[in-house]
C-alpha cells in the first residue's frame, strides 16, 4: 500500500503562473511518467488554511476553503466542486463543501478534501485525494460508512471556466488481434470527456461511464472494484487517443486518422493518413513505426518504416500520402514497436466520384442518422453524396437533423414512433395516439411507421390483434386524410404468422405500406428458401433475404389494395470473426446485390440500417461481440467501409432503372438480373452459404476485406455490342472488356458486377 501521511506543515502559496504555450505540451513535448498507484485509503490530516496548492509541469491544483479544486495551467480551466453518491436507502446524496488539507502520497504532496454531507447522510464519509504529475492529475473519491451504497451511480461535479467548445464524450478504444486468427478489431479502453479551449484541451479519463447519465453539472463516474472512483485528468494539446494512453499508463500507443471527414476524398485525389505515437514509458525508447496501405485487390499502394528515439511521454506525429484512384478504397495500418511493446491501429481512406442524382430515389437510411460525427454539416453532405433519398426517423425534438434541415438538404423524411400501450385504458391509448399523431403531423413526414418489430417472438403470431386495436387503428383514425401514409410496425423478418393474424384482425385496410426487415445470416442475398423450409432460432434460415422478400411481395399482391412494399431496415452486418456475419468484402458485395434484388421485386423503398457502426445508447464505443454495433456503412471511427461505396454504386446505378427480367444461361449456376441499359451477373458455383466451412461455435476467422473469397471462376461468353463492355464492381471501380465479333468473354464468380453493353 502506498505511504500516505499528513504533512507536518501546510504549504500556503499562490498558484504558479506558467506560460500557457510553454506549459501545454505541444505535439513533440514530453509528458511525465505515470502517476503512482491509487491509494486505498488516506490517514487523517490536520485542517489547513486554504488555498492549498500542488503543482507539476503544466498543471496546478488549488484547493479552496469551500472544498473545491481549481485546475489550471497558468489559466484557470476547471473547478471540481461536489461529489454525489447513490445509496439504495438514502437515495442520491451530494457533498456540501469540505475541508482541504495537505498530505503525502508515496512521498509526494497531495490534496485531501474531507467533504461535508447533508444531515440525512451524516453516516456517510466522502474523502477526495488529488495528486499531480506533469500535465496530469489523479482524482480519487473514497466513500464509506453505509452498507447500502450503490457505487455504479456515483458522479462528480465540474465547472468549465471559459471553454471555447462544448464538452465532448469520446469513447476510447484500441485495436487487438485474436490469437486464433481472423481480422483484428477494436475493443473498449476507457472513456473520455474532452474539454476544449482555444489553446489547449483537457480530458477526464474514466474506466467506465454512461454518457446518458452525464449532464452539464455532473459526470457519471462509477466506482471501481475497491469501491472508490478514480479519474485521470490529462491536460494538454493532444489527440484523445494519446490522452487516454497517458491516463491509462500505457507504455506505448498509436493513433491513426484522416482529417478529411469519413476519410472520403474526391475522385483521384491524394489522400493523407495521419499517425500519432506516444511513448508512455518512464525512459527514452527507440520506436519503429511501420505502415502500409492496400487497395481492394490487396495491392500495396503505400508503406514504409521509420525509426525515432522518443523521450518519456514524447509525442511523435507523422503524415503519409496515398495516391487516390478514380474510385476505390484503401485499407491502412500503422504499427509502433518499442522493445517488447507493440501496438497498431487501422483506418480506411476512399475516393468517390461526383454524381448528379435524380430528384426521386428509393434508397435511404434507417436508424441513427443522428450520430452527427464529425458534425451535422458533414453528415448531411455525405448523405447527399451517396444518394440517400429518405430518412426513416426525423421530427422536431429528436436528435440529429431536424425536418427543416433535411428539407434544406432535399432529403425526404419519415417518422417511426412506438410505445404502443397494449390493453391500456381508453385514456392511456387516447393520450398516446394524440401525442404520436401530433408529432407526425408537425414533422412533415410522408410516412408514419407505427412502432417497430412488435412481432416478437418471431413467427409466434402474438399481439397482432392487440397491435391493430391499441396502436394502428387509433393512429389511423387521427391521421386519416392527412396525406401521411401509414406503415405497419416494421416486422423482424417476414413473419407470415403475425401477418396472417394482422390481416385477420382488420389491419390490412388501415395501412398504405407493408413494411418488414429482411434480416440475413450467412446466406447470399439471393438465397430464397420458401417459408415452409424456414427454421427458427438465432442462426436459422428464417433470416434469409430473397425468400423473405418474395413472400412479402406475394402477400402484398394477394391481399391487394395497392399497398406499397418497404424494407424499412436492410442489413449487412460485419461483426468480426463470426460465421453468421459478413466480412467487409462480403458486405460490400451483398449491399449491391441486396438493393438490386429489392428493385427486381418492385420494392418502393429501402432504408439501410445504419450510417456507421455504433448504437445510440453507447455512441462511438466498440463492442466486437454485439451484432448491433456492426451494421454501419462506416466503421466506428466513421471511416468508410467498402459497403458505403457499394451503397453509392447501387444508388447511382439503380435510381430510375427499370427491371426487365431474370436472365437464364446454359450453366444454371450463372445468375443475372437484366435492367434497361445494364445487367448484373454473378454465379453460385460456390453455393449460397457464406463462411460455409465454419465449426460448431460462433467464432470464424474472417478474411481481410482485400482477399477474394470466391474460389471458383467461371468463363462466360455472351453477345455484346460496341467495341467493349464496361464492367463496374461492387465498389464502383470500372474496367473494360473488349468485344470481338459481337461476343465478349467475361470471368464471373460469386461477386455481383454491373455490365454495360450486353445484348
Amino acid at each position: 500500500m502506498p505511504d500516505i501521511s499528513p504533512l507536518p506543515e501546510v504549504s500556503r502559496r499562490n498558484a504558479l503562473q506558467i506560460a500557457g504555450a510553454a506549459a501545454i505540451a505541444p505535439a513533440a513535448a514530453a509528458v511525465a511518467p505515470a502517476l503512482a498507484p491509487s491509494p486505498a485509503r488516506a490517514s487523517t490530516a490536520p485542517t489547513a488554511t486554504a488555498p492549498i496548492t500542488i503543482e507539476a509541469d503544466g498543471i496546478v491544483l488549488t484547493a479552496g476553503t469551500d472544498g473545491s479544486i481549481t485546475v489550471g495551467d497558468g489559466a484557470d480551466r476547471i473547478k471540481l466542486t461536489h461529489f454525489m453518491i447513490k445509496d439504495s436507502v438514502l437515495g442520491q446524496q451530494r457533498t456540501f463543501g469540505g475541508t482541504p488539507s495537505l498530505i503525502t502520497v508515496d512521498g509526494r504532496q497531495a490534496i485531501q478534501i474531507a467533504y461535508v454531507m447533508s444531515a440525512s447522510a451524516q453516516a456517510v464519509t466522502v474523502r477526495g485525494i488529488f495528486t499531480v504529475a506533469a500535465r496530469r492529475a489523479r482524482l480519487r473519491w473514497e466513500v464509506s460508512g453505509s452498507t447500502t451504497l450503490t457505487p455504479t451511480g456515483y458522479m462528480f461535479a465540474r465547472t468549465l471556466l471559459a471553454p471555447s467548445a462544448p464538452e465532448r464524450y469520446v469513447p476510447a478504444t484500441k485495436w487487438t488481434r485474436d490469437a486464433r486468427g481472423g481480422v483484428p478489431y477494436e475493443i473498449n479502453d476507457g472513456a473520455l470527456y474532452q474539454e476544449t479551449w482555444s489553446d489547449t484541451q483537457a480530458y477526464f479519463r474514466l474506466a467506465k461511464t454512461t454518457p446518458g447519465f452525464t449532464n452539464a453539472s455532473w459526470i457519471h463516474a462509477p466506482a471501481g472494484a475497491d469501491g472508490a472512483t478514480d479519474v485521470e485528468l490529462v491536460l494538454g494539446a493532444m489527440r484523445p487517443a494519446a490522452a487516454n494512453a497517458l491516463g491509462a499508463g500505457a507504455p506505448l500507443s498509436v493513433d491513426v486518422w484522416s482529417e478529411q471527414p469519413f476519410g472520403l476524398y474526391g475522385s483521384a485525389a491524394p489522400m493523407a493518413l495521419k499517425a500519432q505515437v506516444v511513448n508512455g514509458a518512464t525512459v527514452p525508447r527507440q520506436v519503429t513505426l511501420t505502415w502500409w496501405a492496400r487497395d481492394f485487390d490487396g495491392g500495396q499502394v503505400g508503406g514504409g518504416t521509420l525509426n525515432r528515439t522518443l523521450a518519456p511521454g514524447a509525442v511523435w506525429d507523422e503524415s503519409f500520402t496515398v495516391a487516390g484512384a478514380p474510385q476505390g478504397i484503401v485499407f491502412t495500418e500503422v504499427k509502433a514497436v518499442a522493445g517488447t511493446d507493440e501496438v497498431f491501429a487501422r483506418t480506411n481512406l476512399a475516393t468517390l466520384k461526383d454524381h448528379v442524382y435524380q430528384a426521386e430515389g428509393r434508397f435511404g437510411i434507417a436508424n441513427y442518422t443522428w450520430m452527427l460525427v464529425p458534425d451535422k454539416a458533414a453528415v448531411g453532405q455525405l448523405m447527399k453524396k451517396i444518394g440517400v433519398k429518405s430518412v426513416r426517423i426525423a421530427y422536431d425534438g429528436a436528435p440529429g437533423h431536424s425536418p427543416a434541415e433535411l428539407d434544406a438538404l432535399g432529403i425526404p423524411h419519415n417518422v417511426q414512433l412506438g410505445g404502443v400501450i397494449f390493453n391500456g385504458t381508453p385514456e392511456q391509448i387516447t393520450k398516446w395516439a394524440d401525442e404520436k399523431a401530433a408529432i407526425a403531423r408537425a414533422s412533415g413526414a410522408r410516412y408514419f411507421e407505427v412502432a417497430n418489430e412488435l412481432n416478437q417472438p418471431w413467427m409466434s403470431g402474438q399481439k397482432a390483434a392487440e397491435y391493430v386495436r391499441d396502436g394502428l387503428k387509433p393512429i389511423h383514425d387521427r391521421l386519416n386524410g392527412s396525406g401521411i401514409k401509414l406503415m405497419n410496425c416494421g416486422l423482424g423478418g417476414m413473419d407470415v404468422n403475425w401477418t396472417a393474424n394482422f390481416h385477420k384482425a382488420g389491419g390490412w385496410p388501415l395501412i398504405d405500406v407493408f413494411a418488414f426487415h429482411p434480416g440475413r445470416g450467412n446466406f447470399t442475398p439471393d438465397y430464397a428458401p420458401p417459408p415452409s423450409e424456414w427454421q427458427q432460432g438465432e442462426n436459422g434460415t428464417y433470416w434469409n433475404f430473397l425468400g423473405a422478400l418474395r413472400e412479402a411481395r406475394r402477400t402484398v399482391d394477394a391481399h391487394g389494395g395497392g399497398k406499397e412494399l418497404w424494407l424499412t431496415e436492410a442489413y449487412a452486418c460485419t461483426r468480426p470473426n463470426r460465421w453468421w456475419n459478413d466480412n467487409h468484402r462480403q458486405a460490400a458485395e451483398n449491399v449491391l446485390l441486396t438493393l438490386a434484388l429489392a428493385l427486381s421485386e418492385g420494392v418502393d423503398g429501402v432504408n439501410w440500417y445504419q450510417p456507421h457502426d455504433s448504437t445510440i445508447h453507447h455512441p462511438q464505443e466498440a463492442d466486437p461481440n454485439n451484432a448491433e454495433y456492426h451494421f454501419g456503412l462506416m466503421n466506428r471511427d466513421t471511416s468508410v467501409k467498402a459497403a458505403l461505396l457499394a451503397f453509392a454504386t447501387a444508388t447511382r446505378t439503380l435510381e430510375g432503372a427499370r427491371f426487365v427480367t431474370w436472365m437464364t444461361f446454359k450453366d444454371q449456376q450463372v445468375k443475372g438480373l437484366r435492367f434497361d441499359g445494364f445487367a448484373i451477373l454473378w454465379t453460385r458455383a460456390d453455393g449460397y452459404h457464406l463462411n460455409a466451412d465454419h465449426g460448431p461455435d460462433q467464432w470464424y476467422p474472417h478474411k481481410e476485406a482485400w482477399v477474394d473469397h470466391w474460389p471458383t471462376k467461371t468463363r462466360l461468353t455472351v453477345a455484346a455490342k460496341g467495341a467493349h463492355v464496361r464492367v463496374v464492381d461492387c465498389i464502383g471501380r470500372e474496367t473494360r472488356v473488349p468485344v470481338k465479333n459481337g461476343k465478349v468473354t467475361l470471368t464471373l464468380d460469386g461477386a455481383p458486377r454491373i455490365y454495360y453493353g450486353l445484348c
